[in-house]
């Protein structure tokens, strides 16, 4: 095996220290993220927090006041073309269309400008049709957009921004206006596009939702994001309740695998790194005397973990 097949994956979008003020306004104060193919990087805050603003900066709709984005290792603002080519977005949902054209022509039309751009080939007109039917728009395909409802557009807009098979997509709030089905529709989407090793970008308040297939999450408070949580690492944990929490909690501390172990009475919670290892720290804890009652998974509350964020900030 080659040294370059060993070396970790780089971000297919990187954002570093980037700013943007309007006058004497702090909107984003050094905001830093990366997303690697194959990952779903979920952004959320309140109202006001500057999703939006970083979300038109990533894509290049605005420029930042300081700092960089780079996609595939360009330079979204200086080299903004190339970069672009290798990006699939969404902004300020739903998209614009024009509501005379129907939607596969407005599709026909987003396929003959994507490629225009350098290093891109055509889109075919089959491949129009795939994303109209990934979306479940064929019924609508050819009917004006102007007789769509809300989610209709919605997912139209979603279908325009991975016509051109991008490596990195970028979603503002996907999933408004949507009922659940099309929730369930543009989430089953969008994981299998990270499957496929697209770098996925989507801004949400769906948190419960979004924590069963994203990978991290961005919490953005006041233009600074005030935490990025690794939700991969947050699923290794698990629980045991046991007749001496503290003991223990030192116990499985000590053990090689565990990145982690904390008190909550009257459990201790250990990040084992994954389910094989909980037959082991069983059996630790077992040899060491510990009464064991139950093991389990220790399900992590995204929602109450950003209620509490938020508030700190």
């Amino acid at each position: 095996m080659t040294k370059s097949s060993l070396a970790p994956l780089r971000p297919a979008i990187e954002v570093k220290g980037l700013q943007k003020r309007y006058k004497d306004q702090v909107v984003l104060e050094e905001v830093s993220l990366g997303v690697k193919p194959g990952e779903v990087y979920a952004l959320t805050g309140p109202n006001g927090a500057g999703k939006t603003t970083l979300i038109r900066c990533m894509t290049g709709l605005a420029f930042p006041t300081g700092g960089e984005v780079t996609i595939m290792g360009r330079d979204v603002h200086n080299d903004g073309p190339r970069a672009r080519a290798n990006l699939g977005a969404v902004v300020e949902a739903p998209a614009k269309f024009y509501p005379q054209f129907s939607g596969s022509q407005n599709l026909s039309m987003h396929a003959q400008l994507a490629a225009m751009a350098p290093g891109t080939k055509k889109i075919s007109r089959d491949r129009v049709r795939e994303v109209l039917a990934l979306l479940e728009l064929t019924r609508m395909a050819d009917r004006p957009v102007g007789q769509y409802s809300l989610g209709q557009r919605q997912r139209l807009g979603v279908a325009a921004a991975i016509l051109a098979e991008p490596k990195v997509l970028i979603l503002d709030e996907p999933t408004s206006g949507l009922d659940p089905l099309g929730i369930g529709l543009i989430h089953r989407i969008v994981t299998g596009l990270a499957t496929s090793g697209c770098a996925v970008i989507l801004s949400t308040h769906h948190l419960r939702e979004i924590a069963t297939y994203a990978h991290t999450v961005g919490i953005l408070t006041g233009g600074r994001m005030v935490d990025s949580v690794d939700l991969r690492a947050r699923q290794a944990a698990y629980r045991f309740r046991v007749d001496d929490p503290v003991a223990a909690t030192q116990i499985l501390s000590a053990l090689p695998y565990v990145k982690k172990a904390t008190t909550r009475t009257p459990y201790a919670i250990a990040h084992l790194g994954g389910e094989s290892r909980v037959p082991d720290a069983l059996s630790q804890l077992t040899s060491a005397g510990i009464r064991v009652f139950e093991a389990s998974p220790d399900h992590f509350d995204l929602y109450e973990y950003y209620r509490e964020r938020v508030e700190q900030n």
